[in-house]
């Protein structure tokens, strides 16, 4: 059994020293515990940090590619680097290493696919009331969206079987953690939670600039994931609310011309009721497309799948596809990113 400890890094030099001195070597269940860094476009010297403190594998990008791509690429090279579980964590040392074994443990005893750390955020000191609410706000939208009762869904610290991981197909180039929560609900995997620590906070958030960013983001990505798995609702809903607005517009003028005598007026209700009317079915038939669309999302997922079991089955090398391999000896494994496209899979 090999565990693979993936770092999504972007110019943590001066932190990163302090996240990989609290990696363990050793974990109960694994024969093999490897670690590797995905250097999304760092400036500094991030990737020579990585190689000093004997960081196994490295996966580095030419230019910035956002949280989203870096993580999707780790678990790519992750796989065929012969990973049975992949545990993502921060490179700004947010989460305690020595929580790790507890983070595998359900994976291990096979009652969870993923494990999502959860850090109690309206406990945490460092979280200020506001965003202790978004948290909250935010937590429970995506619960009601993914069908999952995980309560911290934006903890970036957890693991992923190898099955997973496999299934996991990131679109989003802002933050993956909403969106595989959502995924994977949606899937049928086991999603579980166990309670970890956080170390105090070394430096602010680059995922976003303000609350306010953060909050616009995280609610498009919501609506987006929902809309690629819950088309119908989406849609129909409005749709039939706008509907019972324009029949009942339709029925106040429909009264009125069969009650008055004389011309009644009440034209307006008429082409209000139509126009709305006309709007609720073309909301209708959008849900209707994309529900469609999302069969054929649900084909090539399920395609997707099959290609990344026959890579690992034929023995594809972590490099052969996505990277150009351009340090081949020594003990630390370098891979740059060639051709990257917004899903982190090569040309």
């Amino acid at each position: 059994m090999k565990l693979i400890i993936e770092i999504p890094c972007l110019n943590e030099e001066e932190v990163l020293p302090l996240t990989l001195a609290a990696l363990p070597r050793e974990v109960e269940g694994f024969d093999v515990v490897e670690w590797l860094v995905v250097d999304d476009g760092s400036t500094d010297d991030t990737a020579q940090v990585a190689r000093d403190w004997g960081v196994d594998h490295i996966v580095r990008f030419n230019s910035n590619k956002g949280l989203a791509v870096a993580f999707q690429a780790g678990i790519d090279a992750a796989l065929k680097l012969g990973a049975d579980v992949i545990v993502n964590t921060d490179g700004d040392n947010q989460y305690r290493a020595d929580d790790i074994p507890k983070l595998v443990a359900p994976i291990l005893a096979q009652k969870a696919d993923i494990v999502v750390g959860d850090r109690n955020v309206q406990e945490h000191e460092e979280f200020s009331r506001v965003k202790k609410a978004l948290q909250g706000w935010g937590s429970s939208v995506v619960r009601r969206a993914s069908q999952t009762d995980i309560p911290d869904v934006t903890s970036g610290f957890r693991a992923y079987s190898r099955e997973a991981a496999l299934r996991l197909n990131v679109v989003s180039r802002f933050t993956y953690t909403v969106e595989t929560i959502i995924q994977a609900g949606r899937s049928d995997l086991a999603v579980a939670h166990v309670p970890v620590h956080t170390n105090p906070k070394t430096r602010e958030s680059r995922l976003f600039r303000s609350m306010r960013e953060y909050v616009s983001r995280s609610i498009g990505t919501i609506l987006r994931i929902w809309v690629m798995y819950e088309p119908l609702p989406v849609f129909l809903v409005p749709a039939m609310l706008i509907a019972l607005i324009g029949g009942g517009l339709l029925a106040r003028f429909t009264w009125f011309y069969f009650t008055e005598t004389g011309p009644t007026g009440h034209v307006q209700s008429l082409i209000v009721a139509a126009a709305l009317l006309i709007f609720a079915v073309q909301l209708a038939l959008l849900g209707v497309i994309s529900d469609l669309l999302r069969s054929n999302r649900v084909i090539a997922e399920r395609t997707l799948h099959r290609v990344r079991k026959i890579e690992l089955a034929i023995g594809v090398d972590a490099d052969a596809i996505t990277y150009e391999r351009i340090v081949g000896s020594g003990p630390t494994e370098e891979l740059v990113g060639s051709g990257l496209t917004q899903n982190g899979h090569g040309r």
